[in-house]
């Protein structure tokens, strides 16, 4: 089953035996195995028993709770890894550091290399399209890296590509109720925004269990500066798989017609958009399968599902901090 999503308002989580039940309006609305779960994520108001978190703790599930919206609220962990040994190297490298300044360099090349790949299998499928300028954009950014000598600059070529990416993104959408201008949060105000924000805040939520499982402190990353309360590995980490992830459910939801725009409401005072409770379920369960699409690993030349390889990725990570290998190796789709 993999992570779980509550998202009834009101409704209450419990555990009888080992399973985990829901229940709202004294009825039961899931039942399922706390074994089959590998993460709860709690979407709007809910309450959970003293007997559930402590079930969740000692079977090292994590729980996060998160608005409606998708906006991250907190997180319960289970006790931090004993691997001392990781998170000395971690922390050891923080800073301008040779290692830090390569793993920098692999999450944006990851992350820009996909970008390109998505944008070059649209144009392959749809020739009308105008995508080559930005796609040289980010292939000019993916070429200054490697002679990018600080994190700085690193980050500025990060948001070039970015921005090239994002300049075409609306040449993606092929049905003509959505558009998409500019990136926005904080909150998002148009729909496609509103479902690429919850989209990253699900992804957090499993990379940073990624990085819980292997031993890392996701609080301490490289590329994202350190902020109070901000995982910053896990969003470095997170980097390559925005594309992938993340960004592909939306186009899905949206060019297979799958979400309308009356699956979003629009809350009067900020101007927040948000999906409905049935358009939170179809992205959900989109979201989900997407997580098990199977492909060869680069690296490891299996077959793994993008479950499976944020948790790979994670564990490369280690061994290049360990010295255990010469280079952090990022996922990159070709």
């Amino acid at each position: 089953m993999g992570t779980v999503y509550i998202t009834q308002d009101d409704s209450f989580i419990g555990k009888t035996d080992e399973r985990l039940n829901v229940k709202f309006d004294k009825k039961t609305i899931l039942d399922v195995p706390l074994i089959k779960i590998d993460g709860l994520v709690v979407m709007g108001r809910a309450s959970i028993s003293p007997a559930a978190i402590a079930e969740l703790i000692n079977q090292k599930i994590p729980l996060t709770f998160l608005t409606t919206t998708g906006k991250y609220i907190a997180r319960l962990e289970p006790e931090m890894s004993k691997n001392i040994f990781l998170r000395s190297a971690q922390w050891k490298a923080a800073g301008e550091s040779a290692q830090a300044i390569h793993v920098t360099q692999g999450f944006v090349r990851g992350k820009l290399k996909n970008y390109r790949y998505a944008l070059s299998q649209a144009q392959r499928r749809y020739p009308e399209l105008n995508l080559n300028a930005g796609i040289t954009q980010i292939s000019r950014a993916i070429a200054s890296i490697d002679q990018a000598t600080s994190i700085d600059s690193i980050r500025g070529l990060e948001g070039a590509g970015s921005a090239a990416y994002f300049g075409c993104f609306n040449q993606l959408i092929r049905v003509d109720n959505f558009n998409f201008t500019t990136r926005n949060r904080r909150p998002p105000v148009d729909p496609v925004n509103s479902l690429l924000s919850l989209g990253y805040s699900l992804l957090r939520h499993d990379v940073q269990g990624a990085l819980n499982i292997v031993g890392f402190d996701p609080y301490l990353g490289y590329l994202h500066t350190e902020r109070y309360g901000r995982p910053s590995l896990a969003l470095d980490l997170m980097e390559e798989f925005r594309p992938l992830i993340v960004d592909a459910v939306v186009l899905t939801a949206i060019n297979r017609r799958m979400l309308a725009p009356k699956d979003f409401i629009i809350e009067p005072v900020s101007g927040a958009v948000s999906l409905t409770k049935e358009g939170l379920h179809i992205f959900l369960r989109l979201y989900q399968e997407k997580k098990q699409d199977k492909f060869k690993h680069p690296v490891m030349q299996q077959q793994k599902n993008y479950q499976e390889s944020l948790e790979i990725q994670a564990r490369l990570l280690a061994k290049y901090l360990l010295k255990e290998i010469d280079k952090y190796p990022p996922l990159i789709m070709k």
